[in-house]
C-alpha cells in the first residue's frame, strides 16, 4: 500500500531532479527508525546548487523546518514524515548516509 509519504518521498526526489541534484536516493525507513518514514538523499555541485536545490523544493513544498542554508554543504529539509537530505559530494561521502541506512529498502520513484 502506497502512503502519502511515500507519494512525497517519490515527488521530492523528482523536485531535486528537476534541478539536476545527482545520485538522488529515496530509503524506506519504515520499520527501521522513529525519525522518519523516508530519506530523501541527494548530491549537489556546488554550495549555490545545494542553496537552488533547497529552494525549489520549498517554494513547491513547505518543510516543517530547514538546517544549514546557510553553510549549504548540507541541507535538511524536514516534512516530518520524509526527511530530504541535499549534500555538497565531500559532506554526502563524509557523513556517509548511505553506510548508516545501508538496510532499509531503497524505493524506486521514476
Amino acid at each position: 500500500m502506497v502512503t502519502n509519504s511515500e507519494i512525497l518521498a517519490k515527488k521530492l526526489a523528482a523536485l531535486i531532479e528537476e534541478k539536476k541534484g545527482g545520485d538522488v536516493l529515496v530509503f524506506d525507513l519504515r520499520g527501521l527508525s522513529p525519525i522518519a518514514d523516508f530519506f530523501v538523499i541527494a548530491t549537489a555541485l556546488s554550495d549555490v546548487h545545494v542553496k537552488t536545490i533547497a529552494n525549489h523544493i520549498s517554494e513547491r513544498e513547505s518543510p516543517q523546518h530547514i538546517e544549514g542554508l546557510t553553510a549549504a554543504t548540507w541541507v535538511l529539509l524536514d516534512f516530518i514524515d520524509v526527511v530530504v537530505h541535499i549534500f555538497s559530494r565531500d559532506a554526502r561521502e563524509f557523513y556517509g548516509l548511505e553506510r548508516l541506512w545501508g538496510d532499509a529498502p531503497r524505493v524506486e520513484y521514476g
